[in-house]
């Protein structure tokens, strides 16, 4: 069982009273996090390529990611790209790959995700004439994948899907998805944010050819990365300018790297290392987020069933096949008075979207102001459980 108490000691804000279900918008920070960043400014860090001792600490730091990187996800260091955030990548991964489409070609979206894996699609298929099509999602809000698979045929270049709904917390069967695709070689992009914080991920069980995810939805800073196939990394065309690497992940990193952000992404990374046990740090994470998942599902479980009746969850009605991420319809209250009242008690959720405009409105709540999220982690605890079934109780 997970040390809760222990966990907590370690992020300064979660020393105050305000109980955080709000991190599903991004996660608080351990103090080793917030160490590694200001240690990086602290001891002088220059641009990478020169020869002096900062500009070494800076690769050093830029290698140290992509390690922490490749064993956050089961892959390889040359597989592991940096940027401001999962929606540049996926951009810049939608520019390139579009650069082979033509008219006539098609592309299957899930419709149960977050917008920065949809538009970013749609933009870049528009403008090569291409096909775009839409996976249903059901009404218990997790996605159709009987729907997803017959719409890929032999037109299909590329399957974009989500692997954890971040409005719903719906989990997906990515390996069916990669299956379906892979029988008219079709590419496979995943956004993994919303999975990483809950979640192993693991690149090669899933079989899939990009993966994104975002670290400042696991305890880390606002930052993004990308996995990709070496292979893919190496021959697709990168936008970049032309002193830029011709060859490695960097080719894709655009201008200078936030080094202090990436020495706070490995910190982040080893935070959840340390949760678990094992050789060495892809199996203590493992070990790590097979904790994780007991209790986060123990919390699941004592939400589920301690709702008041008005309070209706959007979603899997148990935490069989979905992570703890809630999204609520309160009979008789908008999602923002909903959201409002939880802040007068000291309780941070969202209200609205949450940027997953496609599933709000294929399910209708997008034109009635969304819905109100409530997200546990693995550092919450039971009494923060009962607090917001109390408040909710009492609306």
């Amino acid at each position: 069982m997970i040390a809760v108490e222990g966990l907590r000691a370690q992020f300064p804000a979660l020393a105050g009273e305000q109980v955080y279900l709000d991190g599903p918008a991004g996660t608080q920070v351990p103090q080793r996090v917030i160490d590694a960043i200001s240690g990086a400014l602290t001891t002088a860090m220059s641009n990478v390529g020169g020869p002096f001792p900062s500009s070494r600490r800076s690769q050093d730091a830029v290698e140290a990611a992509r390690r922490a990187g490749a064993d956050l996800v089961g892959g390889s260091n040359e597989e592991i790209v940096f940027g401001p955030n999962m929606t540049s990548l996926t951009f810049s991964v939608s520019r390139a790959l579009s650069e082979s489409w033509t008219a006539g070609d098609k592309i299957v979206l899930s419709g149960l995700d977050h917008d920065a894996n949809v538009t970013t699609w749609v933009r870049a298929a528009q403008a090569r004439d291409v096909e775009i099509a839409f996976a249903d999602v059901k009404p218990d809000a997790t996605l159709d994948l009987d729907h997803l698979r017959s719409l890929i045929d032999g037109r299909t270049r590329l399957v974009a899907v989500t692997a954890c709904s971040n409005a719903f917390g719906s989990l997906v069967d990515v390996e069916q998805v990669v299956a379906a695709a892979r029988e008219v070689g079709a590419l496979v992009f995943v956004d993994a944010v919303h999975l990483a914080p809950h979640r192993l991920v693991d690149v090669p069980k899933l079989g899939c050819d990009f993966l994104v995810c975002s670290s400042y939805k696991f305890f880390g800073p606002h930052l993004g990365m990308l996995w990709g196939r070496a292979h893919l990394l190496t021959d697709l065309p990168a936008f970049k300018v032309r002193p830029a690497p011709e060859a490695g992940p960097a080719r894709w990193e655009t201008g200078t790297p936030s080094f202090e952000l990436l020495a706070g992404f490995t910190a982040a990374v080893d935070y959840l290392a340390s949760i678990g046990r094992g050789n060495d740090r892809r199996s203590r994470l493992e070990a790590a987020f097979a904790e994780i998942g007991e209790h986060e599902g123990t919390l699941g479980d004592r939400f589920l069933s301690g709702l008041p009746e008005r309070a209706q969850v959007v979603g899997p009605q148990s935490m069989a096949g979905r992570v703890p991420t809630f999204s609520i319809d309160v009979d008789g209250l908008a999602a923002p008075e909903v959201a409002s009242a939880l802040g007068q008690r000291g309780i941070a959720t969202w209200a609205g979207n949450f940027y997953a405009v496609e599933p709000m409105r294929r399910l209708g709540y997008d034109d009635r102001g969304g819905l109100t999220r409530i997200g546990f982690l693995h550092v919450n605890t039971t009494d923060e459980v009962d607090a917001v079934l109390e408040a909710l109780t009492a609306l």
